[in-house]
């Protein structure tokens, strides 16, 4: 016993089936299923039991026109309507076009590219914009929120199809998309690496504890490298196994970029992490092609000749707001450093609040255990063990941090930009650690609850794609409105929604959009995307039938 509706379908009608009621293996058991299903029948057509619209099915009414509408059919007695749902519309509408443009469903091969397999791909993409969680979760909030229906068993069958070739194209079509933006040339590539822990303490071949950025040193973690433009716009990323040394893996990303791409002349930006000896040494092997870089300097490591240099300000040039330049050479390398007025108040101010606090510490605590923690204020303590142990300032050491207020250098090898390109280009790289904010917070890619290898990078994949869309309508709106932020943004669009109403006397769906903010309009405005401000008849329906 099933309850159906007749949906037309052109000169067509077909049937849907509503609810599935139960077997009978004989006349009583029908009987009494068929009292069942008039019960449950009654209870749909008044609203009792409301019938989920999906995304999918919303949008293909959205865009077909309901015949047969007559001016009765808008005398609505309120008394009748009851709300059937809420959906959030403007994830789906804004992002889902744009993920449309960018073709993100291309990276699968032939044989995965069921119409299935995309759209599930899609609404995870899309949920990891608007609620990221955990793939059980992702199923369960995208019924409730959006009345989009896939199983969780759907979502890992579409994740093993995300192999190696897949997360291939998907760099490549993150990166031409990118290129496309800038007349096919991009000429400043910015790197920068972050770890991702999971929730377990077992590892394997890929999951490796090492170095944590986030302090979890006994969890296993992967480690991610990340390429943007200024504008965070993403060139691509790689996964590496989670004990490898960060700085390990410029090089590797560097090759792969220049074979996949044919790059040529562009300067790649890292932060001092990537610092090392053999990766400049390589970077610089002219039978390895040669890269222009600008890498950040830890100038208290340097040698004490150069470090002299470098604490002396008449070696420096003005070139107004407060701010000095020099250039030093250091192993033929060019060091370039500045001054700046406003860094050194800063420097000068976070170190006399670290003693003031440290000197609390001391009058509170007088054993050496308590002050020699991981606290980078210990470098300011002078401990005399002769008689007993005694614990004082180091004012030697805290004249000779203050030399190094408001300094900060970077070394390079390009030679055909000015001194302060070179450092204006070094200060972008805020735009990776920004980007990786984004994928940890607002996208929430940690904390990782797989296991397999091929679902972590699945995983890391499908973050990948959701931080594309998100860059790129970051880009545009900012292009072509304001800046606004990617959690505005997305809140923004979370707000647009529409309630299904349903008259359960006429049989007729209407569709109530919600009153959209000025920002939303310029959103959809710049997308392209046509969005009724008024109700509107949504369908017209038969009624339920019941059938054996």
């Amino acid at each position: 016993i099933q309850i159906v509706e007749s949906i037309r379908k052109g000169s067509k009608v077909s049937q849907r089936i509503v609810r599935h009621v139960g077997v009978a293996h004989d006349e009583e058991e029908l009987k009494q299923l068929k009292s069942l299903a008039e019960s449950i029948k009654l209870k749909l057509e008044q609203g009792d039991q409301p019938l989920l619209i999906s995304q999918e099915e919303y949008q293909k009414l959205k865009s077909k026109k309901v015949k047969n509408i007559v001016e009765d059919d808008y005398k609505v007695d309120i008394r009748n309507l009851i709300e059937e749902e809420r959906v959030i519309s403007g994830i789906h509408d804004i992002y889902g076009k744009l993920f449309n443009e960018l073709n993100l469903s291309s990276i699968f091969n032939v044989k995965s590219n069921s119409s299935k397999t995309l759209e599930t791909f899609k609404n995870i993409v899309l949920a990891r914009i608007s609620s990221p969680t955990s793939k059980r979760e992702t199923v369960s909030l995208l019924k409730e929120n959006f009345g989009i229906r896939i199983s969780l068993d759907s979502t890992y069958r579409m994740m093993d199809k995300i192999d190696d070739l897949a997360i291939e194209k998907l760099n490549k079509l993150a990166y031409n998309q990118t290129l496309s933006l800038f007349e096919n040339k991009i000429d400043v590539v910015f790197f920068d690496c972050t770890t991702l822990y999971f929730e377990s303490f077992d590892d394997d071949d890929f999951r490796k504890c090492g170095y944590s950025k986030d302090l979890k040193f006994n969890q296993p973690q992967v480690l991610i490298a990340l390429m943007v433009t200024k504008d965070g716009l993403p060139i691509g990323y790689e996964a590496f196994s989670g004990n490898t040394y960060e700085g390990d893996t410029l090089i590797p990303s560097l090759k792969k970029l220049r074979e996949k791409y044919n790059l040529d002349k562009v300067i790649y930006v890292a932060d001092a992490g990537l610092l090392s000896n053999p990766n400049l040494e390589e970077l610089e092997d002219p039978i390895k092609g040669a890269y222009d870089y600008i890498v950040g300097a830890r100038l208290k490591n340097l040698p004490k000749k150069i470090k002299d240099q470098v604490i002396d300000h008449s070696n420096y040039e003005d070139i107004g707001s407060g701010i000095k330049i020099a250039k030093f050479n250091h192993n033929g390398r060019n060091l370039i450093v500045s001054y700046s007025e406003k860094r050194a108040r800063k420097d000068s101010h976070d170190r006399e609040k670290s003693i003031e606090k440290l000197k609390i510490k001391l009058e509170k605590a007088k054993n050496l255990k308590a002050h020699l923690g991981n606290s980078g204020t210990k470098k300011y303590l002078n401990i005399d063990s002769k008689n007993e142990i005694k614990i004082t300032l180091n004012e030697e050491k805290i004249k000779e941090a203050e030399k190094w207020d408001g300094l900060h250098g970077v070394i390079t090898n390009v030679n055909n930009i000015s001194n302060q390109e070179i450092l204006n280009q070094y200060k972008n790289l805020w735009q990776v650690e920004e980007s990786f904010r984004i994928t940890k917070h607002d996208l929430k890619v940690r904390p990782i609850y797989h296991y397999k290898e091929s679902r972590v990078k699945a995983h890391l994949a499908i973050s990948f794609a959701a931080y594309t869309l998100v860059r790129h309508l970051e880009h545009r709106i900012k292009l072509q409105y304001v800046k606004l932020s990617p959690k505005k943004i997305k809140n923004i669009l979370l707000s647009i929604q529409d309630s299904i109403l349903y008259d359960s006397t006429k049989k007729i769906k209407y569709s109530l959009p919600t009153q959209m903010s000025n920002d939303a309009k310029k959103i959809y405005k710049l997308m392209n995307v046509e969005r009724p401000l008024t109700p509107f008849i949504l369908e017209k329906t038969n009624k339920f039938i019941i059938q054996n």
